[in-house]
């Protein structure tokens, strides 16, 4: 039986990162995308070196174009610019609108059947636009969001509490974003809800670091971003869909009236699995907690737009 093959775009930090992982993982052929020149190809001759002394099989190649994705099962989409100073939110969604568009053009030209799994920035807009581009049924495009922003709410909370974030359980809705919404009322250590274990005010604290986990990170390194913990998040999301493991994980989906919301790319749990979003979660929130991740769609649903004016996707 062949194996799979797994695309990744983008030969950035989060995109060799999560190269790297799924080639430890043993999750299948790895292709590293990039549009510089000699950098993807040198990245992967590196990671195939280090196959003999981790003890992976994995084939790790490096290409400049969308060819050597063919018959792709899984492609993870990292490209994308950052955010510079001086650019508002507008500059950023048509600079990296493009790069999406341009990317799922290329990537449905060779590999047509593959599951999208998108990290790049604005996640939620990001995910609208490569639905819009490929054309793929609504289950093969998720975006990846809620894992890392889960995570980090979970060590958050392990670190208030001195125990292992093993045993926290706790979830993070809505938008990848200053909007997110990390569920309060859920959260739960080995069962024992979180909110018996420490102050309101405390955990409102914990969840305002969780809003802002990324910038901390960015203003702690001066230059570049966190890329460890989403390559984490996002290789976690493969290995759910390429192994059917049908795990239930907090993902950018479309939704169409869950919640409340339609036509939006929003985090909601999820069920991944061989078909990609197998189903949709709908539990139940307090009004609060409702109400704030209705708001954080609707600001999605208005990017959505802009997005699409600025494309001119339908």
């Amino acid at each position: 039986m062949a194996r799979r093959k797994i695309g990744v775009i983008g030969g950035g930090f989060v995109g060799s990162t999560t190269a790297q992982r799924l080639a430890e993982k043993e999750l299948g052929d790895v292709v590293l995308v990039d549009i510089v020149e000699g950098m993807p190809q040198g990245k992967a001759l590196d990671l195939s070196q280090a196959g003999p002394v981790c003890g992976y099989d994995s084939c790790v190649t490096g290409a400049n174009d969308y060819a050597s994705l063919a018959g792709a099962d899984l492609v993870i989409i990292t490209a994308g610019m950052p955010r510079k100073p001086g650019m508002d939110r507008s500059d950023l969604l048509k600079i990296n609108g493009e790069i999406q568009q341009k990317v799922v053009s290329g990537i449905m030209e060779y590999a047509p059947e593959a599951t999208l799994v998108i990290v790049s920035n604005p996640l939620d807009v990001m995910c609208f636009v490569a639905h819009q581009v490929s054309g793929l049924p609504k289950n093969k495009v998720v975006g990846m969001a809620g894992v890392l922003d889960t995570a980090r709410y979970r060590t958050f909370i392990a670190m208030e509490l001195g125990c292992s974030h093993k045993d926290i359980q706790a979830m993070v809705l809505g938008g990848h974003g200053d909007s997110m919404v990390p569920l309060t009322s859920t959260a739960s250590v080995s069962g024992i809800p979180v909110q018996q274990l420490i102050s309101p005010e405390r955990l409102e604290e914990l969840v305002h670091r969780t809003r802002h986990g990324g910038a901390e990170i960015v203003n702690l390194l001066k230059t570049g971003s966190a890329y460890f913990a989403p390559s984490a998040s996002a290789v976690a999301m493969a290995e759910s869909i390429l192994l059917d493991q049908k795990r239930v994980l907090p993902c950018c989906s479309l939704l169409d009236g869950q919640y409340g919301i339609d036509d939006t790319w929003v985090g909601v749990p999820a069920v991944l699995g061989a078909n990609g979003v197998e189903k949709i979660l709908e539990v139940e929130l307090n009004k609060t907690e409702l109400d704030a991740l209705q708001s954080s769609a609707s600001s999605v649903h208005e990017g959505q737009g802009e997005v699409a004016q600025m494309l001119s996707l339908a």
